[in-house]
């Protein structure tokens, strides 16, 4: 008889590195499309993301699927319709600006989140996570104050900042729901997410002109890098702590640089490498504190 497969907290952080991998893939695949612009781009990756997202909830879920969906309410529409904005702003942003903007800015969620909580629901901010803001705005400051005549990176920047706004956003509606007896399953609000992002931007990117090659590079976007990482780091979150989750996050970060670098020959400047290593480290030494304080 075959022994059951159990989730260690070992396995567990290495499938997550996995995860983070495969979330960083976005950045490198994108600066190979031949033909696919703007939000033709977040049209491609979100449909595939439904379309193989409607393959993994049934085997998640089974019979119960709609159930599941029906159950969530209000808030399960609320929480896709964020995800939907996030997915949109992403890919928008690459197309707009460096992948390591993208990346850094991004990876401030955790820091909005606490901002957020904090004026919407009543959360304390500690003062190491203060002092992590503080830390953080002032590599950005640093990140983009030689960008101020250059246009386009800053709207690159501002649709980026859209992302970790909506990852602070979706968590506190996802606290909010809690406390009042609701229970978001995120696996749905993906779903969802994906269906809304390609729906909004399908009229704006007619008429279609991705390559076949595009579509295929996307298509791997949508499933390899959004969906079943997704689905694999919700299976994680059962295992590992919140600080351990945020942490381990991080290495998108990383792993993306580097594979925009080595794969794109995308080099960051010296401002990104200053200012990124100041935002880096200030979320990583927030966590790091959170962790060990709960230990």
């Amino acid at each position: 008889m075959t022994p059951k497969f159990v989730l260690t907290h070992r396995r567990a952080v290495l499938l997550m590195v996995g995860v983070t991998l495969m979330w960083s893939m976005a950045g490198v695949v994108t600066r190979h499309l031949e033909q696919a612009r703007s939000f033709e781009v977040t049209f491609w990756r979100s449909f595939f993301t439904a379309l193989s997202l409607l393959v993994l909830l049934p085997l998640m879920h089974g019979r119960g699927t709609l159930a599941a969906v029906r159950r969530g309410g209000m808030p399960l529409l609320v929480s896709g319709l964020l995800w939907a904005g996030m997915f949109t702003f992403f890919m928008l942003a690459l197309t707009l600006t460096s992948v390591a903007n993208v990346l850094v800015i991004s990876a401030l969620t955790p820091l909005f989140t606490a901002l957020g909580a904090r004026l919407f629901i009543g959360h304390t901010i500690e003062r190491r996570t203060w002092v992590a803001i503080v830390v953080a705005g002032l590599g950005m400051l640093y990140m983009y104050g030689s960008q101020f005549g250059q246009g386009i990176h800053l709207l690159g920047a501002l649709a980026a900042l859209a992302v970790p706004v909506g990852g602070a956003a979706n968590w506190t509606l996802n606290q909010h729901a809690h406390r009042h007896g609701q229970h978001v399953d995120l696996i749905p609000a993906v779903l969802i997410g994906g269906v809304v992002s390609a729906a909004f931007t399908l009229p704006v990117a007619w008429p279609l002109q991705a390559s076949g090659h595009d579509v295929a590079l996307l298509a791997l976007l949508g499933v390899v890098q959004l969906a079943v990482p997704c689905t694999l780091a919700i299976v994680c979150a059962r295992v590992l702590k919140a600080p351990e989750m945020a942490l381990l996050g991080l290495l998108e970060v990383i792993f993306g640089i580097l594979l925009a670098w080595l794969g794109a020959d995308e080099v960051p400047g010296h401002n990104v490498w200053a200012g990124g290593t100041l935002v880096i480290a200030a979320l990583v030494l927030n966590e790091w504190m959170a962790w060990r304080g709960r230990a």
